[in-house]
């Protein structure tokens, strides 16, 4: 069996099908866009490997020998699952899985046509949440991360920073006077605040060092940016929240338009995602999209 293996073109078979339906090594080329030499070269080099003849050549045309007869319909079938496997990866190639955090799903859908225009078979697959997928696992072919990502095995592309600042719903402020600038002191005000898992984050910090003094009352926590905001909209108190969704919510007042702590984007990819075309094209998508709305997401621009 290894002998056979060291001589056997898997390649061989096509020629040996095509050859088999046409009947003929003119009508084989033609089919296949080669000259007839080559089909009969090949035929030769799959009855050596087999150690049998699979036809017999004559004036009229090719006659199958029994073996030969035999092998077409384990041909055809080989021919099927290859089909059926170039078809499979090919589907996944067009659907690219890209995972980001709460608040971007709307940014990249709004400018989801930019992308079908070049690319009208991609289908892309936003994975919104505030935990981490696993990109080594497969859990999505790209993510776009705040904060540092110190994995050696991923390509980082920075992309810019998220800016935040405080929010609070018509409903609350309508029970508490707006605070004043500059903000240092929030007494007498509830606060949404971050789970402690999150206390390294800029925003949750800001809150926390406000809470400190013992003027503020932090109301409840969370780990999920929507949660959060929901509270907040819901009016149970103020909240420290990314521009780029809350500055679009007409049911929350942006308090001050300073930019109240930031925190670094960045795209990760597996080192081998650069092989994908489709991959490809949604790095590029991903990177033309945070450049051209670079000043909603930092905040620095109302929208």
């Amino acid at each position: 069996m290894a002998d056979l293996d060291d001589r056997f073109d898997w390649n061989d078979l096509r020629y040996f099908l095509r050859a088999a339906q046409a009947g003929t090594l003119a009508g084989a080329a033609r089919a296949m866009g080669v000259e007839h030499s080559t089909i009969g070269r090949r035929l030769t080099s799959l009855e050596r490997a087999l150690g049998a003849p699979l036809v017999v050549r004559a004036p009229d045309g090719l006659h199958l020998t029994p073996l030969g007869a035999s092998l077409v319909p384990l041909v055809e079938q080989v021919e099927h699952a290859v089909s059926a496997v170039v078809d499979h990866a090919t589907a996944g190639q067009t659907r690219v899985r890209l995972a980001l955090p709460t608040g971007f799903t709307a940014l990249f859908s709004e400018h989801l046509d930019r992308l079908r225009q070049t690319h009208p078979r991609l289908a892309l697959e936003l994975l919104s949440g505030a935990k981490p997928v696993d990109l080594r696992r497969g859990e999505a072919d790209l993510a776009i991360r705040s904060g540092p990502v110190a994995d050696e095995d991923l390509v980082v592309r920075p992309l810019g920073e998220s800016g935040w600042s405080l929010y609070a719903a018509p409903a609350y402020l309508a029970r508490h006077a707006a605070p004043r600038e500059p903000l240092d002191d929030l007494s007498g005000h509830a606060l949404i605040g971050f789970d402690p898992a999150l206390a390294a984050v800029p925003a949750a910090r800001w809150i926390e060092q406000r809470a400190a003094g013992g003027g503020a009352t932090i109301v409840l926590r969370s780990r999920e940016m929507a949660d959060i905001q929901a509270a907040a909209l819901a009016g149970a108190g103020l909240a420290l929240l990314p521009c780029l969704g809350a500055d679009g919510e007409p049911g929350l007042v942006r308090l001050t338009p300073r930019v109240l702590a930031t925190r670094s984007l960045a795209l990760a990819y597996p080192r081998e995602a650069r092989l994908s075309p489709t991959v490809q094209a949604v790095i590029r998508f991903v990177i033309d999209v945070m450049r051209d709305n670079a000043e909603r997401i930092t905040g620095t621009r109302r929208s």
